[in-house]
């Protein structure tokens, strides 16, 4: 066996992703030679309100551009068009003018292209700066519409409306607390029995902060390395206070997944959790 196979045996990850998107992640760092504690802080449901949505999904030919930058604006921009009879092909895949489509993520483009979508442009960064900055002025003027969460930061819309587009968002999807969560993994998480905690999302980091508080979950970051797949959560994680030693340099599972493996072959790595 090469001396780097498994990088993570020994080691036990914790994966708080929603249970629906936890099995790419949780696979790969199996592969990895992890012990994989699943603990879903988060699930979603769709729009309290779903007037809003139903509104600019009959007026699509209206946007310049639809960016999407979560594969779950995908989903619900998709199920909703599905619930009330909304056909988006003519719009969103045939060759047209206008919405164009951008995405912000490997993950969001195949969920894109997955519902049959054409995707005109692929961000080549992890996060939704990374878009506005690669479309520099050729915003500016435009109507441009942002499906997203409900608890969605403002540094991308603030963004936008800075590069000069006429932006406007709509809730898609409600991120919510998940209902029931495992309290033997809670337990670990705070006995210090875990190597790293994972986040894919700020929420997941907030509804963590909201269960342990800060002096508790002070403890929990100094036992386990706290793992961000992308920028957005990392910045979230670290303007709260707390260090995030691991983050993806793509955001996608597999990113996440590699890059705790990229930690844990560092030799100077010190060997974490006691047995």
């Amino acid at each position: 066996m090469a001396e780097h196979e498994n990088p993570l045996e020994g080691r036990r990850v914790v994966v708080t992703r929603a249970a629906e998107q936890a099995s790419e992640l949780a696979a790969r760092l199996e592969s990895l030679g992890a012990e994989v504690l699943f603990l879903p802080l988060v699930r979603f449901a769709p729009a309290s309100d779903a007037g809003p949505l139903d509104r600019v999904l009959g007026e699509l030919a209206d946007y310049d551009w639809l960016l999407l930058t979560s594969q779950n604006a995908v989903r619900f921009l998709a199920e909703r068009a599905r619930e009330i009879g909304c056909d988006l092909a003519p719009v969103l895949s045939e060759q047209r003018a206008r919405p164009r489509i951008a995405t912000v993520g490997r993950a969001t483009e195949e969920a894109a292209r997955r519902q049959g979508w054409r995707v005109d442009h692929a961000s080549k960064g992890l996060g939704g700066a990374d878009l506005v900055r690669e479309f520099g002025d050729a915003l500016r003027g435009l109507r441009v519409l942002l499906p997203r969460s409900d608890r969605a930061t403002a540094d991308l819309p603030q963004a936008l409306r800075e590069a000069g587009a006429r932006t406007v968002e709509v809730v898609a999807y409600r991120t919510l607390a998940a209902e029931t969560i495992d309290p033997g993994v809670w337990d670990q998480v705070e006995r210090g029995e875990t190597d790293v905690v994972t986040f894919a999302s700020p929420s997941a980091f907030s509804i963590l902060r909201s269960h342990f508080g800060d002096e508790r979950l002070r403890q929990v970051a100094e036992a386990a390395r706290f793992a961000a797949i992308g920028p957005t959560t990392a910045a979230a994680i670290r303007q709260a206070g707390f260090p995030v030693l691991i983050e993806a340099t793509a955001a996608t599972a597999a990113g996440l997944a590699a890059a705790i493996a990229s930690y844990f072959s560092i030799p100077s790595v010190s060997p974490g959790r006691k047995s």
